[in-house]
């Protein structure tokens, strides 16, 4: 099952393909008994090799400022033809429209269920409103500690003050 952390990474990757212009962007989640070594599949199409590195760029860049997360492996960058990015959780896929066509990954993975730009972003809105809404550990748990007398500079300014009037 994708965290909401996960789900939050690909929904930055998911825009910075938009920033760069990408086409045709895809969410696929994969079903965990077909797919159990990533939670998502991200894939989209430049028209050019420099585009498609321009992509992953952006990509590996939006991550690693917002989330401080790289990529595990990164694989035909130097090309440009079929950038891969393995984040472990989800894997981006960055084709040539053409190389795209021809592979048609979305074809090979039927039982992943095609996840909605729009459809994401709201429920991510939804998850954090309901987290928000309960209350947490925290504020339960101060209610319950009990307060504190004195520490020990307290205890010791106190006996110097006594025997100070007591001296005098």
């Amino acid at each position: 099952m994708a965290t909401m952390n996960t789900r939050r990474m690909v929904l930055a990757a998911a825009e910075a393909c938009e920033d760069k212009k990408a086409e045709d962007t895809r969410i696929l989640e994969l079903d965990p008994v077909d797919a159990g070594f990533t939670d998502f599949f991200l894939i989209s199409s430049g028209s050019n090799e420099r585009q498609t590195q321009a992509i992953a760029d952006e990509i590996e860049a939006r991550l690693k400022r917002d989330f401080l997360i790289y990529p595990n492996s990164v694989e035909g960058r130097r090309r440009g033809e079929w950038v891969l990015m393995d984040y472990v959780d989800f894997v981006v896929h960055i084709f040539l429209s053409e190389r795209r066509a021809y592979y048609d990954i979305e074809r090979l993975r039927k039982s992943a269920r095609t996840v909605d730009l729009a459809q994401l972003k709201a429920m991510l809105v939804e998850k954090t409103v309901v987290a928000r809404a309960k209350p947490g550990k925290k504020a339960l748990a101060k209610k319950a500690v009990p307060r504190k007398t004195a520490t020990k500079k307290a205890v010791v300014r106190t006996k110097a003050k006594k025997t100070a009037k007591d001296g005098s």
